[in-house]
């Protein structure tokens, strides 16, 4: 650990790791009674029903159908469960616990398809509930550092979170997976909008004060994640260049002692962006990317691979009967399968052929490592390896058959001992905060959920089982992987052989 003192997005990310010493003894039963709704509903306003726009005979680029089959592939029912209490609903982006935290918001400036004014998404009814109907783009403007892409886009979503839907359960850890649910949503906004002929350009810094108060939020209970400016492909005006969606918020090391159960919403105000100073710049200003690691004598494997035909079944229908695996056989998948599931994750630019978004936005993506634990690849040695992601190569870091490990390390669920490979995103905290300060702890875990969400759908394209895991034993998959010590682990993501359909 550094001897720097530790910021508060470190503070709470070594408060929140599980222990196998520790973890039994924080055992509780859940009150389900006391459950929050996963649906937001308001008293007034007007709906606009969006149901008809799905139909087969209605024409697929008119502007709302557009709109519609947007947010229905990102965030719409796909499937309902009967239980004896009630009725579960399935959306088309996963969530940990079947919990949806997260919120879609979408502004109307006066130009646009909708009258002006603020929508919620009401995912259970598919319709958008218009509760205030003044002009208010320039406010949002103004919350949004005046990003260069409001002015000539007439709609943008915000994306929030309603922060006690996941710390019913989950606690102060919530934080963690309210950004990954958050992730896996942006992840399929980003690629619904390719089907609909939008691109979503996405904006992390923002004056959050201002911009929940313009959607009338009470931030102790909901807050805005991310908005995202959406640009209509079919506008020449609106083929606009692209931003990094990052800026950097302040760092807090010196802060008192925070109690249990109110760290989450400690972390999310401290990490709020209060100078209107702050501007977007164009992406020449990233810094470049590199591969972080170069093992030395490892033995390097090429990545590079034929990119997944999306034809049948299509983006559309693979998002729609996307669901989270439960079981795994335990049996072997193919090396190409897992490459190609890689290449689409990381190498968007694969897929424009086929009319994806070569370059879409994420918030930082060079500080996101990523490490492999092989079971079972036919055709690759068991064991451990770092995804050099400029190289296209997998560097072997150890030859050891993981799956007891990580069984233990996944909390002792059976999706990590009988997946076929477990692939681990991670991030230095320590680099990454001196970038973009406490801020970044949003920023790391909704690009993970996003990665983690085209991995999801990749994986069940070509028939694959898939699901991710967000409660694991955080020191020791450093330790049992042969991660270097100041990699945080931020997510896994299993994949596996599914039990055969009889």
């Amino acid at each position: 650990m550094s001897e720097l003192p530790l910021t508060l997005s470190q503070h709470y990310h070594e408060r929140t790791k599980y222990d196998p010493a520790t973890l039994a003894q924080r055992g509780r039963t859940l009150n389900f009674a006391e459950q929050p709704s996963p649906y937001k509903n308001y008293p007034v306003g007007s709906h606009y029903d969006l149901k008809p726009y799905l139909k087969a005979d209605v024409e697929p680029q008119s502007p709302l159908a557009r709109l519609s089959r947007l947010l229905y592939f990102s965030y719409g029912i796909t499937a309902a469960i009967p239980t004896p209490n009630e009725t579960f609903y399935l959306r088309a982006a996963p969530s940990a616990g079947g919990l949806y935290p997260a919120e879609i918001y979408v502004i109307a400036r006066e130009d646009a398809i909708l009258p002006p004014g603020l929508y919620n998404y009401q995912v259970l009814t598919h319709t958008l509930c218009h509760f205030w109907s003044d002009q208010v783009w320039p406010a949002f403007e103004s919350a949004c550092l005046w990003h260069p892409a409001l002015r000539a886009t007439p709609l943008a979503l915000v994306v929030t979170s309603v922060f006690q839907r996941s710390a019913w359960r989950y606690e102060d850890r919530a934080y963690r997976r309210i950004f990954l649910d958050s992730g896996h949503l942006l992840g399929n906004l980003e690629l619904a909008a390719t089907l609909n002929h939008y691109r979503v350009h996405l904006l992390g810094g923002f004056i959050d004060a201002d911009l929940n108060q313009l959607l009338y939020l009470d931030d102790r209970e909901e807050g805005a994640i991310a908005a995202l400016a959406l640009a209509d492909l079919l506008e020449i005006n609106q083929n606009l260049p692209h931003y990094p969606p990052a800026l950097p918020s302040p760092t807090q090391t010196n802060f008192p002692d925070i109690p249990d159960g109110d760290l989450l919403l400690q972390c999310y105000q401290s990490s709020q962006i209060e100078d209107p100073t702050l501007v977007y710049r164009q992406h020449q200003d990233l810094l470049p990317k590199t591969d972080a690691y170069n093992f030395a004598f490892c033995e390097k494997i090429p990545t590079q691979v034929e990119p997944i035909g999306w034809q049948d079944p299509s983006l559309e229908e693979t998002i729609h009967r996307r669901r989270s695996t439960r079981r795994y056989t335990g049996e072997a998948i193919d090396l190409d399968a897992l490459l190609k599931l890689l290449d689409f994750a990381y190498h968007p630019e694969q897929s424009m052929e086929q009319g994806f978004d070569g370059s879409p936005d994420f918030f930082d993506l060079s500080l996101i490592e990523t490490f492999i634990a092989v079971s079972a690849v036919n055709g690759l040695e068991a064991g451990c390896y770092y995804y050099a992601v400029q190289a296209q190569e997998l560097r072997q870091i150890r030859f050891k058959q993981f799956r007891a490990e990580l069984y233990r390390l996944c909390l002792h669920q059976e999706l990590g001992r009988d997946a076929a490979a477990v692939i681990f995103h991670t991030a230095n905290l320590q680099a990454a905060t001196e970038r973009y300060g406490d801020r970044t702890y949003r920023y790391l875990h909704l690009d993970a959920g996003h990665l983690g969400q085209r991995l999801n759908l990749a994986a069940i394209q070509m028939g694959l089982g898939v699901s991710g895991i967000a409660g694991f034993f955080d020191d020791q998959v450093n330790e049992v992987l042969g991660i270097p010590e100041a990699e945080a682990v931020l997510y896994l993501t299993t994949i596996g052989q599914p039990p055969r359909q009889p």
